[in-house]
């Protein structure tokens, strides 16, 4: 680490601290984002067209295979689709599967919470953003890089619940390696639900697992989940152009019991995909039309969110890259389609290749985050913590992510054109010549006219000096620390955790420790 840890401030941070007060008193952070911003859009209907033309050439020609999960191809035989049963790969006539889709998947769905007021909308204009899934390992500036633990887990998911701008608790926010692999989703779900009433993920690395989820789902909304989508989850494919029995096995379970599945294509261009952005967007669209199909024919009105993970890879050396305009311009085309075929969109959050909260941090996250939200991108996983190409999940980062991401806040809640916001009542008011700090619209207005940055520092040198000479990773530091000082557990019915715990207790004891 460059950072040393945190110094105490000689001044005691006086004015920071009722800058944040004030702050925190005078804003109302909604459950989610509601844009009024319209996407951008990267191609033309020309454009749009010749994909989806393609991804249907694909589907239709070249095929995707379903690997080791015989129901699968079952399913798609009787839907029509031509299934070679030796080589496990399925062939769709052309429109099959945009027509499976577009008769049933939902235009947008609620994602339930254990507290109603936290329930997320997923599509239309609505934008959520959740933390950082799937890191091995975890870094501050205190202890450095190490293996993530379950401790680090409960820490990430308090955080989570702690930080307005963070609207979804999450999945697999680290991997606590602590745990043995077949029993320490028991203990991500746990955590979810004791420690948050925000929305969350369950998980997907077995069949078994998913039920297990579902189940504890089923306990924390008090037996009986009612049809209620209350769980998002991810559903990867095994990039190029194959779903294996994993990921159909969870995305079976999680359909079969009305819960949300996020079809996510994992694509590095130029290892699994063509390295351009018209043909990765073409395998893409293939990919995720044929796992949401899959998902519609288990049963019709699942929930599902089209999904990518798409960045592009170094031809020198084979490392991801992140940030990169390449990525920009495939998540903008990809939007689109989504929006075409009348399902929400999952793609974005804040990426980089960096190790530790950096100048390639904050421009590859910034790179990343601004056209997620000018894509318009409804489910944003990655959104806060994420290091070293998603190996590391950062502490401070995550504070430093969730900064940004109160602005965008702001910047998707477009222009105020409402009287107050035209401020004509100002310039009525104000005479030739005088600023306008003493007019009576200013002050009426100043404690909410512009965003507050919690980590950045816009102090004289001298105060900044004066102050401990801060980084802003050495501030974010001290914030997550007060975080988890300050953390008070969401209320959880004592019958309803006791259930939970004994449901833990008993699935652990049924089988040995794992490491698969």
């Amino acid at each position: 680490m460059t950072d040393a840890p945190v110094r105490r401030s000689r001044r005691g941070g006086g004015r920071s601290a009722r800058q944040a007060a004030r702050s925190a008193a005078s804003t109302v952070h909604p459950p989610y984002l509601t844009r009024t911003l319209p996407p951008v859009e990267m191609l033309d209907e020309a454009g749009l067209a010749q994909i989806e033309e393609n991804a249907e050439t694909i589907l239709s020609e070249v095929g995707v295979a379903f690997q080791s999960f015989p129901s699968a191809l079952k399913l798609w035989r009787e839907a029509g689709a031509e299934v070679d049963d030796a080589t496990e790969l399925v062939r769709f006539p052309k429109g099959l599967c945009r027509r499976i889709v577009q008769e049933s998947a939902p235009r947008s769905f609620i994602q339930h919470a254990r507290n109603p007021a936290r329930d997320v909308l997923i599509g239309e204009n609505a934008t959520v953003f959740a933390p950082n899934y799937g890191s091995p390992f975890v870094t501050d500036l205190d202890q450095g890089r190490r293996y993530a633990t379950l401790a680090d887990f409960e820490n990430i998911v308090k955080l989570a619940y702690s930080l307005p701008s963070l609207h979804h608790s999450g999945g697999t926010v680290c991997e606590p390696v602590d745990v043995p692999i077949n029993k320490r989703h028991l203990d991500m779900v746990y955590s979810h639900i004791k420690y948050s009433d925000k929305p969350f993920m369950g998980s997907v690395t077995a069949a078994e697992r998913a039920v297990d989820s579902i189940e504890m789902a089923r306990i924390a909304f008090g037996g009986d989940l009612a049809d209620r989508t209350v769980m998002i989850s991810l559903i990867n494919a095994s990039s190029p152009l194959r779903w294996d029995a994993t990921m159909l096995g969870a995305a079976t379970e999680y359909a079969r019991a009305n819960q949300g599945c996020v079809i996510s294509p994992f694509i590095l261009a130029g290892a699994m995909s063509p390295v351009t952005v018209a043909g990765m967007a073409a395998q893409v669209l293939a990919e995720a039309l044929s796992g949401m199909a899959y998902c519609q024919l288990v049963r019709p009105g699942a929930p599902v969110v089209f999904g990518t993970f798409a960045s592009s890879m170094s031809m020198a050396t084979g490392a991801p890259t992140f940030g990169t305009p390449e990525a920009g311009q495939a998540m903008h085309v990809m939007s689109s389609l989504a929006r075409r075929l009348g399902v929400p969109f999952r793609s974005g959050g804040c990426f980089t290749a960096s190790k530790i909260p950096d100048a390639q941090a904050a421009y590859e996250s910034a790179s990343t985050l601004l056209p997620t939200m000018a894509a318009g991108v409804n489910f944003v996983l990655h959104a806060a913590g994420w290091l070293e190409g998603g190996l590391t999940f950062g502490y401070e980062k995550m504070i430093l992510d969730a900064d940004q991401l109160g602005m965008m806040e702001v910047y998707a809640r477009g222009i105020d054109m409402s009287p107050n916001g035209q401020a004509m009542d100002a310039f009525r008011t104000n005479p030739h010549g005088e600023h306008f700090l003493g007019n009576a619209h200013t002050l009426a207005n100043f404690e909410n006219a512009f965003y507050r940055s919690s980590t950045a520092d816009n102090n004289s040198f001298e105060q900044w000096s004066d102050e401990g000479s801060l980084t802003s990773a050495q501030r974010a530091n001290a914030q997550w620390k007060k975080l988890l000082s300050d953390y008070e557990a969401p209320p959880l019915d004592d019958a309803i955790d006791a259930e939970l715990l004994e449901f833990v207790a008993r699935r652990k004891a049924s089988m040995p420790d794992a490491t698969y």
